[in-house]
């Protein structure tokens, strides 16, 4: 199966609630997702109820002390596994940026624990291309990429394709990607007028599927619950569930 970085450089655009609700999703059709918490905010993991964990149980653990993968999982109800992000992270950057290699560490970790790829495998980032968002990017299948409609969020996603351009080069392979439009509202010019840009932009590359903006996507976390947990009837849990299954359509997370 494949491993997909949901990533934007830009924060406040959906990125966890995406990784979270996609996740939730394959997880109620039985695909058994694993999810990966590499933002050192670690607001995947806190919405999913995991609080006050020590850094040497979290993913920081595997970039500072070279702990296996396998043993930082955690297995949640629903079907969903997680290892775990921490503020250890944010010293990522500082203790390894300059180690050569650096950038393919998550990747051969991964090709070494193959269980971990049985199955998706979703990514939550950092909103930026420091070591553990490159790390994330370099061992991706493909990229999902949540935007607002708003102007910084456009522009955010500009430099973003350069940002995968420049690394596709180095990488000498083509990295698929989708954008989803999040935060979406039909009455508001602005959303109406997001969406023709990004078609026009994107064309296939977008999602059809378009994410409400609705407030139980914001209030979910807080209770450690995914929106289907908290509110399976809520407009944020139909945009998830049609959302999982255009990219499963599209053969995404083969």
């Amino acid at each position: 199966m494949a491993v997909i970085a949901v990533f934007n450089q830009k924060g406040g655009v959906g990125k966890t609630t995406t990784t979270l609700n996609v996740a939730a999703s394959l997880a109620l059709l039985e695909r058994k997702p694993m999810l990966l918490d590499l933002d050192p905010q670690a607001h995947l993991s806190l919405a999913l109820g995991l609080r006050g964990l020590a850094g040497s149980v979290c993913a920081s653990a595997f970039f500072r002390d070279g702990a296996p993968l396998p043993a930082l999982i955690r297995r949640l109800r629903g079907g969903l596994k997680i290892i775990p992000g921490h503020p250890d992270l944010s010293k990522v950057d500082a203790m390894l940026g300059g180690t050569s290699g650096v950038a393919g560490r998550l990747k051969q970790a991964l090709r070494e624990s193959s269980g971990l790829t049985e199955h998706p495998l979703l990514i939550d980032c950092a909103p930026a291309l420091g070591v553990l968002s490159m790390n994330a990017l370099v061992a991706a299948d493909r990229v999902l990429v949540p935007v607002t409609p708003d102007f910084l969020s456009m522009q955010g996603l500009g430099r973003l394709d350069i940002a995968l351009r420049i690394l596709e080069q180095s990488l000498r392979r083509h990295i698929e990607r989708r954008v989803v439009l999040t935060r979406y509202d039909e009455s508001k010019g602005l959303s109406r007028d997001a969406l023709a840009t990004l078609r026009q932009r994107y064309g296939d590359m977008l999602c059809e599927t378009r994410i409400s903006d609705d407030p139980a996507l914001a209030e979910s976390p807080a209770h450690g619950m995914d929106i289907f947990s908290y509110d399976s009837d809520s407009p944020g849990a139909h945009d998830y569930r049609l959302l999982t299954m255009e990219l499963l359509s599209k053969g995404f997370f083969q």
